[in-house]
């Protein structure tokens, strides 16, 4: 054991004398805790080697992996060679004719890749590159056509005069035209979706409303503008709306309804509701119900055909999940910053609305209808009204014709009838009713209004050709003009006023038929008669 010892201590000491002495010395017994021989100076060493020694791991591990996935890649190749890419599999047999007539017709640019380079590899190489630059290129168009800036919506100060509900609601509503004491014709016009008083007749001039002596009335809807919003309202409360603000701002003879596109639904609930009080009704593009029962299958599949996919999904939620809409709404028109009428909206639109789109007058308008309409940042309003367009209304556009109504059963109707004590009743809307449809109109399409002649033969319709859903509406003056003319004939200005009666002056005569002498010192002045009917007792107290 002793020789042992020696021998090692002779070994280390002939390694030092070659290496150098570096001062350390190494414990001869192995340590179980250190995991190495001896502790102090050589557990030193060991553990400023640790860091070195997981970079080598990492390194070693990530070698691994790829090889491992080569192989991978190389199994998987051999297994599509042999089950999918053989001659008689059905990929090949369904693809390959295909790929080789395309193979054939790009052959002439292998002419132009070197003798060396296979063609194969060699194009999907190029193809691969061309992809990737697509990418990058689509990834930084933002940096090489600037953005447009996004403008917020901006709520304006309260402008509207209100009026107050049996109910205790308020009503916003809105005047133009000549006052209600020199209207010829009163006309009262609800608006459409995202849309608030501000609306009306867009861009119609005042100077046409007083040529025809007209008077035009706007208002917001429940939870629009500045109109409080209804706890549940229906199509029969709108119309009754309707009819207190037209007692309300003096409108005492019938008045005429004035509908545009979805503001139609109120227009139709006023004719069926409120009949004795509307003198016609103007309607243009007129919106009725997805769902009209009265429709058929194809007057269905045309309107349904000319819309959007978002649209038609938006009709299907608000008739099946309308507790989604809060939530696509607030990304929408709600956002708090204005967007496209027709991303907003979801419409297809034809050429000459897309011109009038662009047009800064239409621009300008639009955003500030569309500040005023969500006021209040309620979506319930438009969830309301979005469910109203696809609900059952309650009656059909068709129960406005006018009919004879049927007599009624019993004995008593048999022996009226028979000595003549009967009198005939017409039921319907007896009122002029006016239509005007756009032949490109991709929003309410054409089949609309060829279902309303269809249920109302009495209806007077107006195609217009190369006409969209707002050319014909919106900042057209000989459209405007187009419409009062056909609507009211002639213009005969406002009413004149009635000039008040003059005081009589003739003398006053006695029974006898004598003319009285008048004392003109004797008659008392106008003052002194109101005083002496305010204070008869004057003369006792002056004295």
């Amino acid at each position: 054991m002793s020789e042992v010892n020696e021998s090692s201590s002779s070994w280390r000491e002939g390694t030092g004398s070659v290496v150098g002495d570096t001062e350390i010395r190494y414990n001869s017994r192995y340590s179980a805790v250190g995991g190495g021989y001896g502790g102090g100076p050589a557990g030193v060493e060991v553990k400023g080697k640790d860091g070195e020694n997981w970079k080598f791991h990492a390194v070693e591990f990530a070698k691994g992996f790829a090889e491992m996935s080569v192989e991978f890649g190389k199994g998987v190749r051999d297994v599509l060679k042999q089950s999918v890419v053989r001659e008689d599999s059905i990929l090949v047999r369904k693809v390959g004719p295909l790929c080789c007539k395309v193979c054939r017709r790009l052959s002439f640019l292998n002419e132009y890749l070197p003798e060396d380079r296979d063609p194969a590899h060699a194009w999907s190489v190029i193809f691969f590159v061309l992809f990737l630059a697509s990418a990058v290129l689509i990834a930084s168009n933002d940096n090489i056509y600037p953005t447009t800036s996004v403008k917020k919506v901006c709520i304006h100060p309260p402008s509207a005069s209100r009026i107050s509900l049996p109910d205790g609601r308020h009503l916003a509503y809105q005047q133009q035209g000549v006052p209600a004491e020199l209207a010829r014709f009163s006309m009262i016009a609800p608006h459409s979706f995202v849309s608030s008083r501000l609306a009306g007749i867009p861009g119609i001039k005042t100077s046409l409303l007083q040529e025809y002596g007209i008077r035009l009335v706007t208002y917001d809807l429940p939870g629009f503008g500045e109109s409080d919003p209804h706890p549940s309202r229906n199509l029969e409360s709108s119309a009754m709306d309707m009819l207190h603000l037209s007692y309300a701002v003096n409108v005492t003879d019938k008045f005429w309804v004035v509908g545009f596109s979805d503001g139609c639904m109120h227009a139709w609930a006023a004719l069926r509701y409120i009949p004795d009080r509307i003198a016609g009704a103007v309607m243009v593009a007129p919106m009725v119900s997805p769902y009209e029962p009265r429709m058929t299958k194809e007057e269905k599949s045309k309107m349904w055909k000319k819309w959007t996919t978002k649209k038609k999904n938006m009709y299907i939620l608000a008739r099946k999940f309308p507790r989604l809409l809060p939530y696509l709404y607030r990304r929408s028109f709600l956002s708090g910053v204005h967007g496209q009428i027709e991303t907003r909206l979801a419409l297809s639109l034809g050429i000459r609305d897309k011109a009038l789109l662009e047009h800064p007058l239409f621009e300008k308008f639009w955003q500030r209808d569309v500040e005023e309409s969500v006021r209040q940042k309620n979506a319930k309003p438009f969830v309301e009204e979005a469910v109203l367009q696809v609900s059952n209304w309650g009656f059909s556009p068709a129960d406005l014709k006018v009919q004879r109504k049927r007599p009624g059963k019993g004995i008593m109707h048999w022996i009226k009838s028979l000595f003549g004590q009967t009198e005939e009743i017409l039921t319907g809307f007896l009122g002029q009713i006016h239509v005007w449809q756009g032949m490109e109109d991709m929003v309410v399409p054409p089949s609309t209004s060829d279902f309303l002649q269809r249920v109302l033969p009495d209806a007077m319709v107006h195609r217009l050709l190369y006409e969209g859903h707002f050319t014909y509406f919106y900042f057209c003056d000989e459209c405007h003009r187009h419409i009062f003319s056909t609507v009211f004939g002639k213009p005969q200005g406002p009413l004149t006023p009635e000039p008040e009666p003059e005081p009589d002056q003739s003398p006053i005569q006695n029974d006898d038929g004598e003319t009285q002498d008048t004392i003109l010192g004797d008659v008392a002045t106008d003052e002194e008669n109101v005083s002496s009917v305010v204070n008869p007792d004057k003369e006792d107290y002056i004295d």
